[in-house]
């Protein structure tokens, strides 16, 4: 077992060596910085001139995570997507497969590589985080939960560009499908539960009576005749398991929720994890109204009750990501170990 750490250190060292020694590595991350200042800078104004709630620090710190996510997510595949038909391109992978170092280490070398690339970025944000965290008063477990999902998010990216890698001859077309697994996790999971959502309607019968008219001594004496509608509603609560696999919902789902003195989310985590679970309750189709005899109208629930009163599926979408990342791995070393005993047309090994 100490051999196998020994020829992934190696691996992970020498990977980040040659990414270290670029100048264009530190003109992003300088780049990154800049931008995550410009953003916490703009967030804290504009939170505060809404007199939010602890001068919005909440809602700047879950976006900060969320940027730092949106830009690994973007960063990653570029890192990671080549790591292992680019080898094989510039005839460097063969050199290393003739040492001692096997195949599941050069593998989980260059992925550990590409996630530590990946964490730089969430520890170049890490003074903006706690800034964030202490002008809002956040609690520990909403920090410690938010960055433990961001860096398992980061790492299945990760984990997604340096399989492809193996798995696909092509350098250039590896990237690119690492960008498209991406965004199909992104934004194709929107899609389709928007789509689907639409799709797929309910015809709802609303019988109401509105307009009341009053006496002197405010008692109502007549009401205007029921009026019955049909129109028709998305039915999102079909659809709404397709997002538990947006690594955005994911990380919003699952931190711990903070709320204001009238039950609404303070951050941008509780606001996106409001929109989700609502979209889980089923929409009724037959709608009576009488205000004469109902009075006014009942309040809508708080976004603190939908959200306790509803289910979480942010595990399923972890699980479904591990899979994602396990299955990839795999697959670069089925396709990447020696000796093979069958090459694809126009591919080598070296």
């Amino acid at each position: 077992m100490s051999a196998f750490f020994t020829g992934v250190w190696v691996i992970l060292t020498l990977e980040l060596r040659q990414r270290v020694r670029t100048v264009s590595w530190y003109v992003l991350i300088g780049v990154f910085i800049g931008l995550i200042a410009i953003v916490t800078i703009v967030l804290s104004v504009a939170l505060r001139g809404f007199e939010v709630d602890n001068s919005g620090g909440a809602g700047v710190y879950s976006t900060i995570i969320y940027f730092v996510l949106l830009l690994g997510t973007l960063v990653a595949p570029a890192l990671s997507g080549n790591a292992i038909n680019g080898d094989r391109d510039a005839g460097t992978l063969a050199t290393t497969q003739v040492t001692l170092i096997t195949t599941w280490e050069l593998i989980i070398g260059k992925f550990l590589a590409a996630w530590v690339t990946a964490l730089a970025f969430l520890a170049a944000a890490v003074p903006f985080l706690i800034y964030a965290s202490i002008v809002g008063r956040l609690g520990g477990g909403a920090i410690a939960v938010s960055l433990l999902i961001l860096a398992v998010e980061l790492g299945v990216v990760a984990a997604i560009g340096v399989g492809l890698s193996g798995l696909v001859s092509r350098p250039l077309f590896s990237v690119v499908l690492s960008y498209l697994a991406v965004a199909a996790l992104s934004i194709g999971t929107l899609i389709a539960f928007t789509l689907g959502g639409l799709a797929v309607q309910s015809e709802v019968t609303n019988t109401s009576s509105y307009g009341v008219s009053y006496n002197d001594s405010g008692e109502a004496i007549s009401c205007s005749p029921r009026q019955t509608t049909r129109y028709p509603t998305p039915r999102f609560d079909l659809f709404w398991g397709v997002l538990a696999a947006n690594p955005y919902v994911v990380l919003a789902d699952a931190v711990p929720s903070t709320y204001d003195s009238n039950g609404y989310p303070t951050d941008l985590f509780g606001q996106v994890k409001f929109g989700i679970r609502s979209a889980q309750i089923t929409p009724e189709t037959e709608v009576e109204y009488d205000e004469c005899a109902d009075g006014p109208p009942e309040s809508s629930p708080t976004a603190r009750e939908v959200i306790d009163t509803t289910t979480p599926g942010w595990f399923v979408g972890l699980v479904i990501h591990l899979l994602l990342a396990a299955g990839a791995l795999t697959g670069a070393w089925a396709r990447t170990r020696t000796p093979a005993s069958r090459l694809s047309r126009g591919s080598r090994i070296a």
